[in-house]
């Protein structure tokens, strides 16, 4: 039976796919007693999702999994762990396993920004972005809602930079995509890709060498 792994999911939890969260908020929702009083969110984490880090790896099998998805997610990353996530990424793959990934578009942020002529472009642009902070979380109750939240963009992408990082990583087969494209596993793939995080983002399909 084919294997597919979804990392970052969110509420994202389709049947038939391993969807792993690495949000301290799950974590937290998932303490006995405690746990369940915790109301930060309007919705908790579904059950079916599994605390889990592609950074430091999941436990899945080793060469084992058909797919493998994730929808903004590597911009949350910093440079070099972004980097170890697409090695086991990679890792987790079979040969000729399909990774399809989806995230901002930074060379559509920026040509955006380049082209609008208001005095607030700049200030739209960080907005958009996540590159910046309106106001500095403060205090204890700052504190925790950054530990519990993990909004900001650390390391942003167009792609030439990703497909480079791709292709270091030893992916082959890298190509643009858009949702609902999928060279193999279309269905599986059109139960965890929202057409709304598509919009003006960059999607791109690879996959691990067939040998």
């Amino acid at each position: 039976m084919p294997l597919y792994v979804q990392y970052g999911c969110g509420h994202s939890c389709p049947d038939n796919w391993h969807n792993y969260d690495a949000s301290p908020t799950l974590r937290y929702e998932r303490l006995p007693v405690v746990g369940k009083l915790y109301t930060r969110n309007a919705s908790r984490f579904p059950d079916g999702v599994r605390h889990g880090d592609i950074v430091t790896g999941l436990p899945e099998p080793r060469g084992g999994v058909d797919g493998i998805y994730c929808s903004h997610i590597l911009e949350h990353l910093a440079l070099e762990d972004c980097r170890r996530a697409l090695r086991n990424t990679l890792t987790l793959l079979r040969p000729g396993g399909v990774f399809r990934m989806v995230v901002p578009d930074m060379g559509f942020e920026a040509r955006r920004n380049l082209d609008d002529p208001a005095p607030d472009a700049v200030s739209k642009f960080m907005a958009a972005t996540y590159l910046g902070q309106r106001t500095r979380p403060r205090g204890v109750s700052g504190a925790v809602k950054s530990w519990l939240g993990n909004s900001a963009h650390l390391w942003m992408w167009d792609y030439k930079g990703l497909a480079s990082e791709l292709a270091d990583a030893s992916f082959t087969d890298i190509r643009r995509a858009k949702v609902g494209d999928a060279t193999d596993h279309g269905e599986a793939f059109a139960a965890v890709e929202d057409a709304g995080r598509w919009t003006n983002a960059l999607g791109i399909e690879c996959r691990r060498p067939a040998c």
